[in-house]
Parts: C-alpha cells; sequence; structure tokens
C-alpha cells in the first residue's frame, strides 16, 4: 500500500526523470532518455496493476482499461519527461545556480502531498496518510540539505580563498613578481 501511494503521485515519476538527466552528461541524452524511461516505467506500472487486482487504485487510474491508461499516460510521460530530464542535468551546475533546479522535487513533492492530504486525506487509510506526512517530511528535509550544503560550500570555499590569496588572486600575483620588489625590502637575491 505504501509503495502504491508513492508510485500513485505524480512527485515520485518526476523525481525518476530528474535523476536521469542529473545523472547524464549530456542535455540531450537527459532529455531524451527520460521521457522513454517514464514510458517504460507506466507500462510497467499498468501492467503490474493488471496481473495484481487487489492492488488498491491509484491517482488517475479509475475508469477505462489499461491500455488508454498507458496511452494517457505514456503520452504525458513524453510531454513533461523531456522537459524535467533537461532540469535534472541543468542541476548539475554548482552552487546557487543549480540550486533553484536541485530544489524541484522537494517542493514537487511537498506541494502535491499537501494537495493530496488536504483533498484525499478523508478517504484514504492511515498507513496513506501517515505515507504522505513522511513524504512531505523528507522533502522538506532534504530542501533543508541542499540549501544549507550549498551554503557550506561557499563558506568553505570563501574561507579557503581568504587564505590563499597567492593562489587565486592574479592581480596579487603580478605585484608579488616585480622584480624590484626582493631588492627594495632587503632580500636580493
Amino acid at each position: 500500500m505504501v509503495v502504491n501511494a508513492i508510485f500513485a503521485g505524480g512527485w515520485s515519476w518526476a523525481c525518476y526523470a530528474f535523476l536521469v538527466g542529473y545523472l547524464r552528461r549530456s542535455k540531450i541524452e537527459s532529455a531524451l532518455l527520460a521521457p522513454f524511461g517514464l514510458a517504460i516505467g507506466v507500462t510497467a506500472y499498468y501492467l503490474f496493476k493488471d496481473l495484481s487486482p487487489a492492488t488498491p487504485e491509484g491517482f488517475g487510474t479509475s475508469g477505462g482499461g489499461s491500455l488508454s491508461k498507458i496511452l494517457v499516460w505514456g503520452t504525458l510521460a513524453f510531454a513533461f519527461g523531456a522537459p524535467v530530464g533537461f532540469l535534472g542535468n541543468v542541476a548539475r551546475i554548482p552552487g546557487v545556480g543549480g540550486l533553484f533546479f536541485r530544489l524541484l522535487i522537494p517542493v514537487v513533492a511537498f506541494y502535491e502531498t499537501s494537495m493530496r492530504l488536504d483533498g484525499e486525506s478523508r478517504g484514504a487509510s492511515s498507513v496513506v496518510v501517515h505515507t504522505w506526512h513522511t513524504i512531505r517530511f523528507i522533502a522538506v528535509a532534504v530542501a533543508c540539505a541542499l540549501v544549507v550544503h550549498v551554503i557550506w560550500r561557499w563558506l568553505h570555499e570563501r574561507r579557503a580563498r581568504a587564505s590563499r590569496p597567492e593562489e587565486l588572486d592574479p592581480a596579487w600575483q603580478a605585484t608579488s613578481e616585480r622584480p624590484w620588489s626582493s631588492s627594495q625590502t632587503g632580500t636580493g637575491r
């Protein structure tokens, strides 16, 4: 039931496409592999649901046969998989530049599960409701960890630059390597 509550949410599918993009070096590969992987996942998801009819229905699965669901969600996988895969690749940008993109999935997970808790919690089992609360908590924790990590790296790099100005500041090197500087200080060669 927990697994179904996770895979019935759009955030988990977006997370898959995002991770495919994040793990690829090429933006083109990211935009191509993510939708194909999602389409395969959608097909496997609904075929598994057909093989296991005791599994409760998830979001967007009521009515119609599996083939129509595969076609609808497979089309949406191609429509949204490419941009999300691309954004996952862009999230590889280090520091603050990629932070906004890295926060995308935690924000989507928090928002979607919040909407589900507001609209669907009365008819859902307590296990599903607790799963949604857990997802929200994890999304907030991951978002905070991502922000703290960027701040920590920025402070660490700033301290490193302050302790080694000669390595990072070409202007400082140029002034310290003047031929007359050693003779004027009395440390001639």
